[in-house]
């Protein structure tokens, strides 16, 4: 379908930024704070702040609780968008609020180290330890099961941390993942340029994740020979250069067997979980979720 109107007027407030490839890390997390300008306003939800021990250092957290209920909840690792370089939990604060709330699930979000300074493995070994902390501590937190979920880099890294984790997750949530370095996907070519994250800027972030190394199946899933872990739900933009790696990757899962629920979104761009307050996907997203969720 065509580029949906909302969808199209974010792009025209984001045209003449600067191609995110010819920015330095800084300057592209000072443009990553953009996204603060399109959300809607934050829901009532208690959360806890805290730092969780990780391999090389104390890692800032969140516990989203929703705002009604006693619990104990059902949990969810979230781990962040972020091209491995850019963002932080105060940039996803109104997104893991709606999270907790429509899902009634307790949401666990953790600010693992970013490239390039920490360049893979650091992301990954981050959010390994935070979910292995956060299962461990899963009673005191008032939290019973958990599964993993994440979008773009984060969804990247939830899919290693599943693949990992295996059974001892119930579910595995993944939004617009990118899951391998090949930018010669059909994605790829149709969305080149011109819909937000842009071909060349994903090869960016790949370039400060990995530097000159060859990706393995733990960087980049989609190269593991075989997949299992706990069912999927995986959700693409149809105006995304990422778009066909969430389609392979859910079909490499349903041909090892995982129950997959596959869910475009039609006429959408990339991002849209940061962008609730211009755009309607985030919120049909959240209710889909939350039936998915249910059924587990």
């Amino acid at each position: 379908m065509a580029l949906n109107d909302q969808a199209r007027a974010v792009l025209d407030k984001m045209a003449g930024a600067a191609p995110l490839e010819t920015l330095t890390p800084f300057e592209a997390r000072q443009a990553g704070l953009g996204y603060l300008d399109f959300q809607g306003p934050r829901q009532d939800a208690r959360v806890e702040h805290l730092f969780v021990p990780g391999p090389t250092a104390d890692l800032p957290a969140r516990v989203y609780y929703p705002a009604t209920g006693e619990g104990p909840f059902p949990g969810i690792v979230f781990l962040h968008g972020s091209g491995f370089v850019i963002l932080n939990l105060d940039v996803y604060d109104v997104a893991l609020r709606a999270l907790a709330n429509a899902t009634g699930h307790a949401v666990f979000a953790v600010n693992y180290q970013k490239a390039p300074e920490h360049p893979f493995p650091v992301p990954l070994d981050d959010c390994r330890a935070a979910t292995e902390w956060f299962l461990e501590h899963a009673a005191d937190l008032n939290v019973a099961g958990v599964g993993v979920m994440g979008d773009s880099a984060g969804g990247t890294l939830a899919a290693a941390i599943a693949q990992e984790f295996g059974d001892r997750l119930k579910f595995q949530v993944l939004i617009y993942p990118p899951l391998d370095t090949d930018s010669t996907g059909q994605s790829y070519v149709d969305n080149a340029t011109g819909y937000g994250l842009e071909r060349e800027g994903m090869r960016w972030f790949w370039r400060q994740y990995l530097g000159d190394r060859e990706p393995t199946a733990q960087a980049a899933p989609l190269r593991a020979e075989t997949v299992a872990g706990p069912p999927a739900f995986i959700a693409t933009a149809e105006y995304d250069v990422v778009r066909t790696d969430g389609e392979r990757y859910a079909r490499k899962l349903a041909d090892a067997g995982v129950p997959v629920t596959l869910r475009e979104f039609k006429g959408t761009i990339h991002a849209f979980v940061l962008m609730d307050g211009v755009l309607d996907e985030y919120g049909v997203l959240l209710g889909e979720l939350a039936d998915w969720l249910g059924e587990r």
